[in-house]
């Protein structure tokens, strides 16, 4: 048996099954964790959900901002983006049953050691916050009134975490660091505007695993969510996942060892799909 992280596929469905070719990959033995952004930009956002909610429980999904992206357009919460490629979903006979499958994904995982989410942690957070945390965002999707989530979801107020905060506050913090972060002040207050490599952080901000004394220190932490970042995650403990597949890098996966924090890596290039400032 073995279990894989993957990251972020964004639609791109013909990279996804080469990858699964290339690891071998059985649903009856191994398991795969998705890091998030499943959909949207790559050409076939549709196949992939279909693919992944067919493998049932040999695949585990985290959302990310562009799952999100499409529950709120699908809910009418937000227009569609000139850049997505969500109509497929949208249209779909099954696509009901599709997004109800998505917004009971997780937000954040452990396993085998290593805290899996889309974007990243701040630094007042372990590992144990962090998923209980991400299981509020996961009760809210789940309910009756998820449109309610939704409609309060966007926003880059407020900033910083509070154990005081409340209500649809709390929750767009919450959301915005597990889906959304890169950069981060040593307080922990988030800055949402840059998406370069980690050598751009603006002054004051760093990368949101530099911060020192960060409570998941000592955690193995693997995300998605930053396909500029390049080399400035390779670390022990840190495991950056989204090697740009859909810019024409590659799909990657990364087979869990038998010690924490022990990583086998493997990817497939994959074609352009799009093109930097397109969206």
């Amino acid at each position: 048996m073995a279990l894989y992280m993957i990251g972020d596929v964004q639609g791109c469905d013909e990279a996804l099954g080469r990858l699964m070719d290339e690891i071998g990959f059985s649903p009856s033995r191994d398991t795969l964790y998705l890091l998030g952004d499943l959909v949207n930009r790559g050409p076939d956002s549709l196949a992939v959900l279909r693919r992944l909610m067919a493998l049932e429980g040999a695949a585990h999904c985290l959302l990310g901002n562009h799952d999100l992206h499409l529950l709120a357009v699908a809910h009418g919460v937000r227009k569609p983006h000139r850049s997505d490629t969500l109509a497929d979903i949208l249209n779909a006979p099954d696509r009901n049953d599709l997004l109800d499958w998505l917004r009971t994904r997780s937000m954040a995982l452990q396993v085998h050691g290593w805290l899996m989410v889309h974007a990243g942690v701040l630094p007042q957070w372990d590992a144990a916050q962090t998923l209980a945390l991400a299981g509020e965002l996961e009760a809210a999707l789940r309910s009756a009134d998820w449109g309610v989530f939704l409609h309060g979801m966007y926003g880059n107020q407020p900033d910083f975490w509070s154990d005081g905060l409340r209500g649809a506050a709390r929750l767009r913090v919450i959301v915005n660091a597990l889906t959304r972060l890169r950069f981060c002040s040593p307080q922990g207050v988030m800055e949402f505007d840059t998406k370069d490599s980690a050598d751009s952080a603006p002054a004051g901000f760093m990368p949101w695993f530099e911060v020192p004394g960060r409570r998941t220190e000592g955690t193995p932490v693997a995300f998605g969510h930053w396909s500029t970042l390049g080399a400035g995650a390779q670390r022990p403990g840190v495991l950056a996942l989204d090697t740009g597949c859909v810019w024409g890098g590659c799909l990657t996966a990364a087979r869990l060892g038998a010690q924490p924090g022990e990583v086998e890596r493997f990817a497939v290039r994959c074609p352009q799909t799009r093109k930097p400032g397109k969206g």
